[in-house]
C-alpha cells in the first residue's frame, strides 16, 4: 500500500473513531440520564440526536471526556471491538432486506446481533463513566453533580 493510501486510511479511521466515541458517549449519557432522572425529564416528542447524550456526558469536564475517549480509542486498538464485524452485520442486514422471499426472522435475528454490538459499546461507555466517577474525589463529584443540576434546570427552562 502506498504512503498516500495509508495516510487516507489513517485519517478515515481517526474520523470514524471520533464519531464512534461521540455515539458511545451519547448512548451512555442517554441511558444513564434516564436512570438517574427517575422519569422527571419529560420532553415533548422523541429525543433529538443532539440531546441523546444526556446531561451526564455534557456535564463531564473536558479532561474527563478526553480520558474516557482515550480509553475507548484504546479498546478499539486492542481489538475489543471489530469494525469489520459491524460492517459485516450491516451488509448482511442489507442483503436480508433485499432477499426474495423476505424472511422477517432473518432480519430480526440480524437486528438482535447488531443490537448486541451496540450494547457492548454502551457497556464499555458506562463502565468507563463509573470508573471515572470513582476516581474523582468528593469535591470533583460534587462539582459534577452541580453541573448536572445546571443542565437539568436548563432543560426544564426550554420545555
Amino acid at each position: 500500500m502506498s504512503d498516500e493510501a495509508k495516510g487516507r486510511t489513517r485519517g478515515w479511521v481517526k474520523i470514524l473513531l471520533v464519531v464512534s466515541l461521540g455515539l458511545n458517549l451519547l448512548v451512555a449519557g442517554a441511558v444513564a440520564g434516564a436512570f438517574f432522572s427517575g422519569g422527571k425529564w419529560h420532553h415533548k416528542g422523541p429525543p433529538r440526536l443532539e440531546t441523546m447524550g444526556g446531561p451526564l456526558t455534557r456535564a463531564l469536564s473536558d479532561e474527563d471526556r478526553r480520558a474516557i475517549g482515550m480509553k475507548i480509542r484504546q479498546s478499539y486498538k486492542d481489538g475489543s471491538f471489530s469494525r469489520d464485524r459491524h460492517r459485516e452485520e450491516f451488509d448482511g442486514l442489507i442483503a436480508d432486506l433485499k432477499a426474495v422471499p423476505f424472511d422477517p426472522a432473518a432480519v430480526e435475528a440480524r437486528l438482535a446481533r447488531i443490537q448486541g454490538l451496540f450494547q457492548e459499546r454502551l457497556s464499555l461507555g458506562q463502565s468507563l463513566l463509573i470508573e471515572r466517577l470513582t476516581e474523582m474525589d468528593d469535591a470533583a463529584r460534587a462539582a459534577y453533580a452541580e453541573r448536572l443540576v445546571e443542565r437539568r434546570d436548563r432543560r426544564y427552562d426550554r420545555d
